[in-house]
């Protein structure tokens, strides 16, 4: 069974991310994913680009993956508004 922390490893693996978080049940998980490559990227674009970092495991391992892919200016803005500490 494939853990949260093997899904951060496959997408850290393919894609650079200053935040990355992954929750799951072994089959339905949801992460959490900034990255300045998805700077000027439409949300469709940004999910490809975390797609092709899995590769086949999308198709093979994980079942479900939700995603919220964020640019670090979007994550810093939202932390901001909701008065969380910056990271």
């Amino acid at each position: 069974m494939v853990s949260p922390e093997d899904v951060r490893g496959y997408i850290a693996a393919g894609l650079e991310c200053s935040v990355l978080e992954v929750t799951g049940d072994g089959q339905h998980f949801e992460a959490l994913i900034v990255s300045s490559l998805f700077e000027g990227k439409r949300p469709v674009q940004r999910h490809q680009l975390v797609y092709r970092a899995l590769g086949d495991r999308m198709r093979e391992e994980i079942h479900a993956l939700s995603m919220r892919t964020l640019t670090p200016a979007e994550f810093q803005a939202g932390n901001a508004a909701s008065g969380a500490p910056r990271q």
